[in-house]
């Protein structure tokens, strides 16, 4: 959409620096409500790090440009809002290749209970790895059964939690000790062992016995999305999602304006004055009662004049888009690329490969063995590519590498990302039967259809800190000092966090704009 010369008014009940989902939440629930909006977004289109574009010139393919699952919205809010937006299952669950006993093989997961349990028994000789992975995952059912409902009401005290879990073996296992001593516990495979543990590592840089439980964290929120721990497709891709919330935000009277970089925020805690700079550099300032800032800490500190608080954690990922003329035939012949790239293929990420590319990349070096997992979103919503282009074969895939933290890339991130890029696509060689560039598509002026992301590269675009996809270390969710009734609040009484860097916050989820403006409508907001 085109930036806007300016806000109309001079005043609002509301002004959300950000124009995020979170952001756009935050100001469906507020305009509903009767509340004068204004949503402030710096780039000349909203939705942030969850949208959709056309990142190959002359190619009408629609890509999740960086963000691409779904699993922590609640239905609560798409419906609340009524927004028109749908997911969908994948109909594999995951596929890992491995080579035992000097052949290709591989774990397929999803399909039905029959084909899983076959998958486990042909890759471990027996019935006992899938026994305890029916059994952990049980658990981590029941845990998100009871814990996502509370992420959109007011954080629960810890033993209250505790408490709601009912469940001491479980809440050992996620709350209280390294999930590396669980997974060695219930499971002996190496491979079945590190696709447990890739779920606590997605975005996170953490060891599997970290101390400070990162990697609990991480996990905990990768497994209680819907009560049910799925990863869905959005249809329509990423930006529908945001586009139906901007769509939801404007139709109850939100006023959404961009191409607007907010620049200071001033506050006696009653009232707030908001400064921005437009694309053209003029500035203006607008009033408003709350403040609610759809960014990170950092960024939220920054526009207070608060001291900065401590430095975030790194980004650790490898983002990578591809568009295929057809999916690569694979080494293991017994598997149908279909199934093996509908879900999460797994790609170096053993638990002994996950522990190597750790400890190398701790030292400064980037992994030997880079590890990453890839899904082909167009095999469940063949919607974002063009008929033509769907009916020729023509495949999505999105890459995700771990263990690849900001520092490792400071020196010069585009040689370092061409070289890590390269290790990685070696890495998915390895387990094909052809290589991977022979399926690239080219687009309009002949160059292959592949683009990759470092955590430098989202700092640079999104100003995600350090290219932290979480904006910070995630948090449990439960109350601590100073998190405040919705772990939404600072220091600044009609200041209000309502990103990613929230309690609650992280992924694709809406929570804490849901949850800031749930702060603001409270009678004593």
């Amino acid at each position: 959409m085109p930036a806007l010369a300016s806000p109309a008014h001079a005043s609002y009940d509301a002004v959300i620096v950000g124009g995020g989902h979170n952001g756009l939440v935050a100001a469906a629930y507020l305009a509903r409500a009767g509340r004068t909006v204004l949503v402030l977004e710096r780039l000349g289109h909203t939705g942030g790090a969850a949208v959709s574009t056309r990142p190959f010139a002359g190619v009408d393919a629609r890509l999740s440009r960086y963000s691409y699952l779904v699993s922590l919205l609640p239905r609560k809010i798409v419906d609340e809002l009524g927004l028109r937006f749908a997911v969908r299952k994948r109909t594999v669950s995951s596929y890992t290749p491995a080579e035992r006993g000097g052949r290709p093989t591989g774990l397929l997961v999803g399909g039905g209970a029959d084909r899983t349990r076959e998958s486990f028994a042909a890759l471990t000789g027996g019935d006992a790895e899938y026994a305890a992975w029916q059994e952990f995952y049980a658990t981590t059912l029941r845990v998100a059964e009871r814990v996502f409902p509370t992420l959109t009401e007011p954080l629960p005290e810890r033993a209250e939690l505790r408490a709601r879990i009912d469940d001491e073996a479980a809440w050992r296992m996620l709350f209280e000790e390294p999930i590396g001593v669980t997974i060695e516990e219930r499971f002996a495979d190496d491979l079945v062992r590190g696709v447990v543990l890739t779920d606590a590592l997605i975005g996170t840089f953490a060891d599997a016995h970290d101390p400070s439980l990162l990697q609990n964290r991480c996990f905990l929120y990768h497994v209680v999305g819907g009560g049910t721990g799925d990863w869905d497709v959005p249809v329509g891709g990423m930006g529908a999602l945001t586009d139906a919330l901007a769509d939801a935000a404007r139709a109850a009277g939100a006023e959404i304006v961009t191409g607007h970089d907010a620049t200071r925020v001033e506050t006696d805690g009653g009232h707030a004055e908001v400064t921005f700079r437009t694309e053209a550099g003029d500035t203006g300032r607008v009033a408003a009662r709350h403040v609610l800032v759809n960014a990170s800490p950092q960024a939220l500190a920054a526009l207070l004049g608060d001291d900065a608080p401590a430095p975030a954690a790194e980004g650790a990922q490898l983002k990578v888009n591809m568009l295929l003329r057809r999916l690569p035939r694979l080494r293991d012949a017994g598997v149908d690329p279909r199934d093996a790239f509908a879900g999460t293929f797994h790609i170096a990420e053993g638990y002994g490969q996950l522990a190597t590319a750790y400890e190398e990349a701790a030292g400064g070096r980037l992994p030997s063995a880079p590890p990453s997992e890839i899904y082909c979103h167009s095999l469940t919503d063949p919607s974002i590519l063009a008929p033509e282009l769907a009916a020729q074969g023509y495949q999505t895939l999105t890459l995700f590498g771990l263990h690849t933290p900001a520092r490792l890339f400071a020196a010069d991130n585009d040689a370092v990302r061409d070289e890590l890029l390269k290790a990685t696509l070696d890495q998915l060689d390895a387990q094909l039967a052809e290589p991977i560039a022979d399926c690239l598509a080219v687009d309009a002026e002949g160059r292959p259809c592949i683009e990759a992301k470092t955590p430098l590269d989202l700092e640079r675009e999104l100003r995600l800190p350090g290219g932290h996809i979480f904006h910070r270390d995630l948090s449990f969710p439960y109350a601590t000092d100073g998190t405040g009734r919705w772990g939404v609040e600072t220091a600044h009484a009609n200041v209000l966090l309502c990103g990613a860097g929230a309690v609650r916050g992280g992924g694709v989820s809406g929570v804490p704009g849901h949850n800031a403006a749930m702060a603001v409508l409270e009678p004593d907001g």
